[in-house]
């Protein structure tokens, strides 16, 4: 069960209150990926001002604080985009931003949240460590904490996203996004299956640390051992204390899928050949799956998430040096 009152109607809410700074992405059909019995569009949340969809739960989260809180100052945790969008969403309306991230994060993402007027707090070696330095900044100064997925003003945000599909693609019946705290795809399942409880919904992760995948097949949250990957955006644990992801997963995703660093490597290399489209590791896992065809049951129209944009041009180079 869900804790806490969570409905279609806060989705739509959210999409109103977002209207202002989130963009309506467009889908794009993949003609690579498409084949004479199924067609595979992209929805391209890699054009959302910040990079990545991060900015919709964000946006969401903050608008809907009162003049008090607004007043007293946000604080997150971030693997980098979500501290992109927190620091965007902040500095659009005045409110005073705390981003600590682990010192896994590269240095680029780092660097990006800083420029967008953030203070900046590097602290622990992952992301449960710098969670809980977060959450002790949190009671001594007052601030109100933009929880990177485990919070339902934040999945309501991501929900637009599965609203946006059935408006752009109403014939959908796969969707596959990918997978780390939660988050993405606890709002796009929740709003899909209110449509239509038959829609599959297919999370990806890395197969290196996946901490929601691992704690579906233990059927509790667990910790995972983080590892470095081209997926960086999708690393981090759940937290014992999870109040809503892991549960709206385990009801809502039909299938999870893992997925390799070479596999994620090919899907970003796709993305890059065949659209002239930069994607971030984390967001090129659902086009991975797809190409690997290590998903069990598709249907005849997919809808693939593309979740991001921000990778560095080194990454890039080394890449494409590699074909």
């Amino acid at each position: 069960m869900i804790k806490g009152n969570f409905s279609l109607r806060d989705v739509y809410l959210a999409r109103n209150r977002i209207a202002t700074i989130a963009i309506k992405t467009p889908i794009l059909e993949d003609k690579e990926l498409s084949s004479c019995s199924s067609v595979v569009y992209l929805k391209l949340e890699n054009l959302q001002i910040t990079g990545a969809f991060k900015l919709r739960g964000a946006a969401n989260k903050i608008l809907g604080l009162s003049d008090e809180e607004r007043a007293r100052g946000v604080i997150t945790v971030s693997s980098g985009n979500h501290g992109r969008a927190v620091s965007y969403v902040a500095k659009k309306v005045g409110v005073r931003a705390t981003v600590c991230v682990p010192r896994v994060v590269p240095i680029s993402k780092q660097e990006s949240i800083l420029a967008l007027g953030a203070e900046l707090v590097v602290e622990g070696e992952n992301a449960d460590e710098a969670m809980v330095y977060a959450d002790k900044l949190q009671i001594e100064r007052g601030m109100t904490m933009v929880h990177p997925f485990d919070d339902l003003d934040v999945i309501a945000g991501q929900g637009t996203i599965g609203v946006e599909l059935l408006e752009e693609f109403p014939e959908i019946d796969t969707v596959i996004v990918p997978l780390s705290g939660g988050g993405l795809i606890s709002g796009i399942a929740f709003s899909l299956k209110q449509a239509s409880p038959t829609i599959r919904v297919i999370g990806v992760s890395m197969d290196r640390g996946p901490a929601m995948v691992e704690s579906l097949k233990a059927g509790r949250v667990v910790d995972i051992i983080e590892e470095p990957s081209l997926a960086d955006a999708l690393m981090g644990g759940l937290n014992k204390d999870n109040q809503h992801t892991f549960t709206m997963v385990q009801k809502y995703v039909d299938e999870t899928v893992l997925v390799s660093e070479d596999e994620i490597a090919a899907g970003m290399i796709h993305c890059l050949h065949n659209h002239h489209m930069i994607v971030e590791g984390g967001a090129a896992v659902a086009i991975s799956a797809l190409l690997s065809n290590k998903i069990r049951k598709l249907g005849k129209n997919i809808a693939v998430v593309i979740s991001g944009s921000n990778v560095s041009i080194s990454v890039l180079k080394k890449l494409i040096a590699s074909q």
